[in-house]
């Protein structure tokens, strides 16, 4: 909590998610999973004209992999996460570079770690853990390194990225390099389910402060429905201070940009606060705003602020949703009957998850 600034429920729900995490990998390495193991037997009357050899196949491990820790998830995406745990029943080594935002709580994490790993008789060495910038951009140029995992910026992502790529042996890089996760509204769930999915929508962008990778960023809703008008008289929740400095310096810089653009105004904020914390903020602008200029209006903004975008029509929502880069999420919420092959498609060719009538704040 001294770290992160995260409130203890959440911290403790983390940390039971973190053990679930390393006990599911752990049924892998009991079961086999891991190695998809193939086994071909030999067959003389192979159709394709010679006998078939007895074939095997199996999955090896890479090599050491270096994993890079998340800021917003200290238990479950940091020292002892979900690519720690991955890296590691896949059977290999772990070189963890610990994130600046919890070094007290990424040693303690890593000693408890370290001591389990060797009292279980792992290898001398399978895990370790490393602290800086520096030594991070070292490690991924290492020709020891095999494999790298990150979770965080787009620009330090792409940074690695490129590291890895130039390297005289390129190396696989894992990236999850943030996420804008649109959301879609059609006209009759827009007719059918506003309140609700209004207050929804409220819980959702601010959970956390706003700082899930999954936090949805857009909402685009039919622009002659009650939508606005009930968002704008909604109260904003308060939410608890950001993880540090520098990620509220990064969201208040790309607020300000958000804020300052062309067709975008104010639709809902949160009252102001006498100690100047941050709170929620909601904005709102056109289809044809957004289609104008979408590099900028659909940048991820790290933090408690969301964007509505009214559309006009079923042509206007197709061509917004393609307008979309790469998302870790985008939704639909819609009615049984609602004719939206054409936009399932567009979606599941942009998100690698895409839900119905749920929230991606939500993860399995």
């Amino acid at each position: 909590m001294e770290e992160t600034n995260l409130p203890e429920p959440r911290l403790r729900g983390e940390l039971k998610r973190t053990v679930f995490q390393l006990a599911l990998f752990a049924e892998t390495i009991r079961d086999g999973a891991c190695f998809d193991a193939r086994v071909d037997h030999a067959d003389e009357q192979w159709p394709m004209g010679a006998a078939r050899p007895d074939l095997r196949r199996i999955l090896i491990p890479v090599g050491p992999v270096l994993v890079f820790a998340a800021s917003n998830f200290p238990f479950a995406f940091s020292v002892a996460g979900g690519d720690t745990a991955s890296a590691l029943a896949a059977g290999n080594a772990v070189v963890l570079k610990a994130h600046s935002g919890h070094p007290k709580l990424s040693q303690a994490t890593a000693s408890i770690f370290a001591a389990a790993l060797e009292e279980a008789g792992a290898p001398e060495g399978i895990f370790s853990i490393i602290f800086g910038t520096a030594s991070g951009s070292a490690a991924i140029e290492d020709p020891r390194i095999k494999a790298a995992g990150f979770t965080g910026s787009i620009p330090g992502g792409r940074a690695l990225f490129d590291k890895a790529n130039a390297r005289p042996e390129p190396i696989p890089f894992f990236g999850e390099l943030g996420s804008n996760n649109p959301v879609f509204v059609t006209n009759t769930a827009a007719v059918a389910n506003t309140e609700s999915i209004v207050d929804q929508f409220i819980g959702s962008f601010t959970m956390g402060a706003g700082q899930f990778c999954t936090k949805p960023g857009t909402l685009v809703v039919p622009e002659d429905s009650n939508f606005t008008r009930i968002l704008a008289s909604k109260q904003l929740p308060a939410v608890h201070k950001m993880l540090n400095e520098r990620i509220e310096a990064g969201y208040l810089q790309a607020l300000a940009e958000l804020k300052g653009h062309n067709g975008v105004e104010v639709l809902a904020e949160y009252p102001e606060t006498a100690n100047d914390q941050i709170q929620p903020i909601l904005l709102v602008t056109t289809g044809e705003q957004l289609l104008a200029d979408p590099k900028a209006l659909q940048e991820e903004c790290f933090g408690p602020a969301a964007l509505v975008v009214t559309y006009k029509d079923e042509a206007q929502l197709l061509e917004i949703a393609g307008s979309f880069s790469g998302q870790l999420t985008a939704t639909i919420f819609g009615e049984e009957g609602d004719d939206v092959a054409q936009l399932l498609f567009t979606l599941q060719n942009k998100a690698g998850r895409v839900l119905w009538n749920q929230w991606p704040t939500g993860v399995r």
